[in-house]
């Protein structure tokens, strides 16, 4: 499955989040369907099929999202 770029998801990520924060859903038919359009696209972008999903698969792959160095946790062993 081809990856969309970290840089587009989190661009995906912040639209979706607008759009949500400003209720488009609720609003004029243009922002409902820019809504279902972003939603459409990091479904795509993701390969999932769940705008819910979506959103946790594109964060996991966002820059920062997974720490690399677990040392801290091994350290109480």
């Amino acid at each position: 499955m081809l990856m969309a770029h970290p840089a587009v998801l989190a661009n995906l990520v912040e639209q979706y989040t607008a759009l949500d924060l400003l209720h488009a859903e609720s609003g004029d038919p243009q922002a409902r369907q820019r809504m279902d359009d972003v939603a459409y696209l990091l479904c795509l972008a993701t390969g999932t099929n769940d705008v819910d999903a979506a959103l946790i698969a594109a964060r996991y792959r966002l820059p920062g999202a997974r720490v690399r160095d677990d040392s801290l946790l091994a350290a109480g062993e």
